[in-house]
């Protein structure tokens, strides 16, 4: 017989570049994704959805800290050695002052690991996992290192386990020669080792209240899938060899391996699953599935996006305009799942929008812990259990993001309205941008001329919610000039190449 803690335990699974059209619960016709499905059927799907930012660290930072990019300490995926040279891998570490969900679950006597990609401060510095409140990490601490399924290491805390003595570096050009699969895979694949860790973790942990956070790094380019996933989908998909010249690894198949990985992430989530109805825990634990940011975009190569990837192909985005990278719905609306039976209405569907800061309020109001100052989200749980009707529910503050990389862009939530402006890091920012998203969510027709009064408000609400930030400066939303050291924009595709097969993430 299974104990049950009077506190719920809670499984965050946040998977890595998924598109939110890319999961059969979310409009995905052709990739089986049966096990996050399950999750869906069980609880509530959020179809209006938010990631913390558009690329990956800043997004964990909004997450882990319910702060959003105004006020987030981490607002790019700087590497930790351009302000700080001591370290080699990692990026831009979180301080000792940032205080992250995970400490909380800490202090209330939570067991807490971290398995996956941290991206949020090097081993050794105030960001590592074990320094922010998780007791256990295993996995990738650098994005960078991320990009590569057969890597060298892996970091257990404060230890790097060696796990492949030839390991495969994510980056290669194959110009000419056959290309196979077999030339990338290694002998002992990340993710599996990662899951391992973590069902372990469960396993272990199941008879006290437990905070698991999966940071999987699927469907995150390059594309090294296990070959046998690969070969349950159509031949007949990939007419086009990859060469790996749109950044990361070749590959034979490309859209065959690309639906793999998100097949293989979904056997990730049936693993946690199975786990917690081995122990009992189904019933007494909160899982919240959701992506980091939208689908990988495009790139050099004209015929795939970044890595090989082929987000047409799969209409990753659906209807939605904008790629990972872009403020645009694309960039930013992700897949949301949360599932709680007993608590929330199994095959529910809630269209109110919400983004990352409301994770840290909903998760303490769930667990009953003290819900810190200075957050910026709201707690979703009246929403998600169906005490509070949308039509009821209220934001007092604007959704809001600042974000200091691709060119610089900002963006505010005014009700159903969306105010952007993008290249404020170049010396020709762009004119601002306003959308209707009910009637027009694709985001095709600007609003701007017709509505100066939403980019009064936005500017408002950004000066009086962007605070200082000497890591990730920002030059003021409305003034159109360069700010003192910023980078100037490159072309549209080689600069979001370059940041994407590079240090940046």
């Amino acid at each position: 017989m299974s104990h049950q803690s009077p506190r719920p335990n809670v499984v965050f699974i946040l998977a890595d570049d998924l598109g939110w059209g890319e999961v059969g619960c979310f409009g995905q016709s052709k990739i089986p994704t049966p096990n996050i499905d399950l999750l869906a059927s069980r609880g509530v799907k959020l179809t209006r959805h938010y990631s913390g930012a558009p690329t990956c660290a800043p997004s964990r930072c909004v997450l882990m800290t319910g702060k959003h990019l105004g006020h987030s300490e981490i607002r790019g995926n700087q590497q930790a050695k351009v302000k700080l040279p001591q370290f080699t891998e990692g990026q831009h570490p979180l301080s000792d002052k940032a205080l992250t969900i995970a400490r909380l679950f800490q202090k209330a006597g939570y067991a807490t690991g971290a398995f996956g990609k941290w991206g949020l401060g090097p081993v050794g510095s105030t960001g590592e996992p074990n320094r922010q409140g998780f007791d256990e990490f295993f996995g990738y601490n650098c994005q960078a290192l991320a990009h590569s399924y057969f890597p060298k290491a892996l970091w257990k805390n404060g230890e790097s386990i060696v796990i492949n003595e030839k390991p495969v570096p994510g980056h290669k050009k194959q110009p000419e020669g056959e290309v196979t699969m077999e030339a990338y895979q290694g002998e002992k694949y990340a993710p599996r080792l990662i899951m391992a860790e973590a069902l372990s973790f469960i396993d272990r942990h199941h008879q006290q209240p437990f905070f698991l956070y999966l940071p999987l790094t699927e469907p995150h380019v390059a594309m090294q899938p296990p070959p046998k996933i690969v070969e349950e989908f159509p031949a007949e998909w990939d007419e086009r060899v990859y060469r790996g010249d749109g950044g990361y690894l070749p590959h034979p198949r490309p859209r065959a391996a690309y639906a793999a990985m998100i097949r293989d992430l979904d056997n990730h989530v049936g693993d946690v699953i199975a786990s917690l109805e081995k122990h009992g825990q189904v019933d007494n634990t909160l899982i919240v599935f959701t992506s980091d940011n939208g689908a990988t975009h495009a790139s050099a190569n004209p015929d795939f996006h970044v890595g090989g990837a082929d987000p047409l192909f799969f209409n990753s985005t659906r209807e939605l305009k904008g790629f990972k990278g872009s403020i645009y719905e694309g960039g930013l609306r992700v897949p949301a799942i949360v599932s709680w039976p007993g608590q929330i209405p199994p095959a529910t569907t809630i269209d109110t929008p919400s983004y990352f800061p409301d994770w840290f309020p909903t998760l303490c109001s769930a667990t009953n812990l003290p819900l810190p100052e200075g957050l910026d989200g709201v707690n979703l749980l009246p929403l998600l259990t169906g005490k509070t009707s949308p039509g009821q529910f209220v934001r007092p503050e604007p959704m809001v993001w600042v974000y200091a990389e691709y060119t610089g862009q900002v963006c505010v939530h005014l009700g159903d309205f969306k105010v952007l402006r993008r290249g404020l890091r170049t010396n020709r920012p762009g004119p601002w941008e306003v959308y209707h998203l009910v009637s027009d969510p694709g985001e095709s027709t600007n609003l701007a001329d017709s509505r100066p009064d939403l980019i009064a408000k936005a500017i408002e609400v950004l000066k009086s919610q962007t605070l200082p930030n000497e890591v990730f400066p920002m030059p003021e939303c409305d003034l159109p000039v360069v700010e003192k050291g910023a980078p100037k924009a490159k072309t549209q595709g080689k600069n979001r190449s370059r940041q994407e097969s590079g240090a940046t993430e």
